[in-house]
């Protein structure tokens, strides 16, 4: 499932309300640096030179959309959220911090009460002008599917395979808990290789790393559309409820998408 255009919907999310997609990868094809075993969008599609849009672009088909969006008395544009996710990895922009900077300008002028978010796999913040970007959001939704390198690699699949677990939770740690922990719960098997972050070393592992992140809010979910890997399984509410439990029990905020 791939977006065709720069700005789509407003959509229903099942997290953010009602929210204004951006897309900044190529509209043909995914891109991204992990390879997700559950990605809706498919597997990567290796292309020499993928056409990105443009800072202008993205500024002038947002511009359009919040212009012709309806405007309610005394409320403004009712939008939750304008939200950067899409065709892969929003934060490989090489211009994602100015267009997170124009975002939040077009959002001030036309709907000051709709958040700006972004959800990323966390691979990009090891890269400042990223960091900064993120910073700017009203949301940081930021991936950590697993606590092992192992079970990290098995199910994002990352292009940088050296990309280790306590390098994602170093990066993680600049925000100083300040973000949206964003972990999808799933088993199956892929390549003969057995997937599951359910398991009690995987969950110990992933309740640490909570633990030293601390962040303000954690969305649990699981898969909800046909998956590129077959032989996956979806988690079951109660499973998922057992798995928040403790964290709830120590104060922290969980949502279950389920």
């Amino acid at each position: 499932m791939l977006f065709q255009s720069i700005v789509y919907g407003p959509i229903h999310s099942r997290r953010l309300g009602l929210s204004l997609g951006m897309e900044l990868m190529p509209l043909e094809h995914k891109l991204c640096t992990f390879n997700c075993v559950y990605c809706e969008c498919g597997w990567n599609q290796p292309v020499a030179h993928p056409q990105l849009p443009s800072r202008e672009e993205v500024r002038a088909a947002l511009e359009a959309k919040l212009q012709s969006l309806p405007v309610k008395e005394g409320q403004g544009i009712g939008l939750s959220t304008i939200t950067f996710s899409g065709n892969g990895e929003p934060t490989l922009h090489p211009d994602f911090l100015g267009i997170i900077e124009d975002t939040c300008a077009l959002r001030d002028r036309y709907c000051p009460n709709a958040k700006v978010s972004v959800l990323s796999n966390s691979t990009q913040l090891g890269r400042a002008d990223v960091v900064k970007a993120l910073r700017l959001c009203d949301n940081r939704i930021l991936k950590l599917d697993a606590a092992t390198d192992n079970m990290m690699r098995r199910i994002d699949l990352p292009v940088n395979e050296n990309l280790t677990v306590q390098t994602i939770i170093r990066w993680l740690a600049q925000f100083d808990g300040d973000f949206v922990l964003q972990t999808c719960f799933l088993r199956g098997e892929h390549n003969g290789q057995l997937i599951d972050n359910t398991t009690p070393e995987e969950l110990t592992a992933w309740y640490e790393a909570v633990e030293t992140l601390r962040p303000k809010q954690i969305m649990m979910y699981v898969i909800d559309r046909k998956t590129p890997e077959e032989h996956l399984s979806k988690i079951s509410l109660e499973q998922m409820k057992s798995i928040a439990a403790p964290l709830i029990a120590k104060g922290f905020e969980v949502s279950i998408s389920a």
